[in-house]
């Protein structure tokens, strides 16, 4: 889909389909909206007065123009209460109506044109807000279909702005918004790829690719690497599985400085089996999601190289399958982490935490000022929270709270979980520093306290999406499998450390 901005009056473009706003609580129309409404007779205020158009949240109304205006097709999109609007309303109302279009029979592509007349926010936000909407909201994986289906593609969405708003500020903001869907949707396919279209090695290869075409620096280190550094976590959980593990690093370097502002760490499990303690085997296929912390941080790098932000980034991806063989862990074992800790494995379906406690010290050797990790990382996320607010630890709450903030200002739900130091006692074990589970009850919150035991006095933040990588059903500008959440949270993240250089 091509997004253009113009400037005018919305009645005269020549689009299949126009597409215009109306507020639950608006008292009479205005404007361009008033102007649409004389041209189609009054159509559009008498559906109002019989309550046919409400302008409830996410309503939409199709109004057939009859050769009144160019456009073959009005649609009304009812945005809720004016007071409530907010930019993730706009941003899933607008995925909707794509989604709407491309719901109706026919393959053929088509215009459609937007009015934007919506005050009341950044001119910058409103524009990335909608471009992301768009983008996100007709995402499709359909890779492995030998027989696509037949959609209508919206071939061009042209989003018409009053002159109230200003045009390079808007423009700047669907710039934004299109390489941040564009990385969202990145992230969504590297996760809903089949795990043997996605292991280590192949996500190594992805990355390396994604590396050359926007320009920052990639290493891979392999097993010899490992044992040097003595990663027994990630090499421990490696073991079971014949495919050889990777870690990866993606550096940005955005600033001359020679510090290292953030490290982003993401779990990279391109299958999770369970290892020994195996999982049940119904919905098993959805662990090929269990890379989805690291799906992130990898697209991520990828729009924050593009906008430029003056700091310095490194990302790093642990990545392995968890598999059961004769030469896996097993329960009762005890592996020596990279920081010398000790750690009796009560169950090898715990392995996100070990291999993620290798990258964070990791991250920490090489001078990281700040650590935010994404992972699948507990089910007990996923009973807490649904698949609505992803779950945040840390142990710094200044650095908590702007992380929050940075998923907040992108319609991304988070929710602090408490890493009170009574929790802590969890994860004691009798025959080595730690065990690598602390049982069912706060199961969220002790696996971020063996993190935390990794992450020591450096700034860190944990975020589990267990809940919300993966959706079953179409919401918004979700679709049905990998959401890429968190993705335009650690953009966001990264860009308010830093100003922009360029965008």
């Amino acid at each position: 889909m091509k997004i253009k901005i113009s400037s005018g009056n919305i009645i005269k473009y020549d689009a299949q389909v126009i597409v215009v706003n109306v507020f639950e609580d608006e008292d009479g129309l205005s404007g361009q909206l008033a102007k649409l409404d004389s041209a189609l007779d009054g159509e559009i205020s008498r559906l109002i007065k019989q309550k046919e158009i409400k302008g409830k949240f996410k309503e939409i109304t199709p109004i057939f123009t009859l050769g009144k205006i160019a456009a073959v097709k009005v649609l009304i999109i009812g945005l809720g209460k004016k007071s409530e609007v907010t930019l993730d309303k706009i941003r899933i109302c607008i995925a909707e109506i794509c989604q709407y279009i491309q719901s109706k029979n026919g393959n053929s592509s088509l215009e459609i044109a937007y009015l934007a007349d919506i005050a009341g926010f950044d001119n910058s936000e409103l524009g990335q807000a909608m471009s992301e909407g768009a983008l996100l909201g007709v995402y499709c994986f359909n890779k492995h279909i030998s027989k696509k289906p037949d959609r209508k593609e919206i071939d061009t969405l042209n989003i018409i702005l009053p002159k109230k708003l200003n045009l390079n500020l808007f423009t700047s903001g669907v710039n934004k918004g299109i390489i941040c869907a564009q990385a969202v949707s990145l992230a969504r396919d590297l996760v809903n790829e089949p795990a043997n279209y996605m292991t280590p090695s192949i996500l190594t290869e992805i990355t390396r690719t994604l590396a050359s075409k926007y320009n920052f620096d990639i290493q891979v280190f392999e097993k010899d690497f490992m044992q040097a550094e003595g990663m027994g976590g990630l090499l421990g959980v490696a073991q079971g599985s014949n495919e050889l593990p990777k870690f990866i690093l993606l550096k940005y370097s955005g600033s001359k400085k020679k510090t290292l502002d953030i490290a982003l760490v993401g779990k990279g499990i391109t299958f999770d089996s369970g290892g020994i303690s195996i999982k049940p085997s119904e919905n098993m296929g959805d662990m090929k999601g269990d890379m989805a912390g690291g799906a992130a941080v990898i697209a991520a790098m990828t729009a924050i190289a593009q906008l430029k932000p003056s700091l310095n980034v490194t990302a790093i991806i642990p990545a392995t399958e968890n598999m059961p063989s004769g030469t896996a862990m097993r329960p009762g074992d005890v592996i020596t982490q990279k920081n010398g800790k000790t750690v009796e494995i009560i169950t090898t379906d715990a392995e996100g935490r070990l291999i993620l406690a290798d990258a964070i010290c990791y991250a920490r050797k090489i001078g990281a000022k700040k650590i935010i990790d994404v992972a699948t990382l507990t089910g007990a996320c996923r009973v807490a929270l649904g698949d609505i607010c992803t779950g945040v630890l840390g142990n710094d709450q200044t650095f908590t709270q702007t992380v929050i903030s940075a998923g907040d200002k992108v319609g991304e739900c988070m929710w602090q979980l408490p890493l009170k130091e009574e929790y802590k006692e969890l994860n004691k074990s009798e025959v080595a520093d730690l065990k690598n589970s602390g049982g069912r009850y706060a199961g969220t919150i002790s696996a971020a306290w063996f993190l935390a035991e990794f992450a020591e006095t450096t700034p860190w933040v944990h975020l589990d999406i267990a809940g919300t990588s993966m959706t079953d059903k179409a919401k918004g500008y979700y679709q049905k499998g990998a959401t890429g959440v968190s993705v335009r949270t650690l953009i966001n993240l990264v860009l308010s450390l830093a100003p922009l250089e360029n965008v």
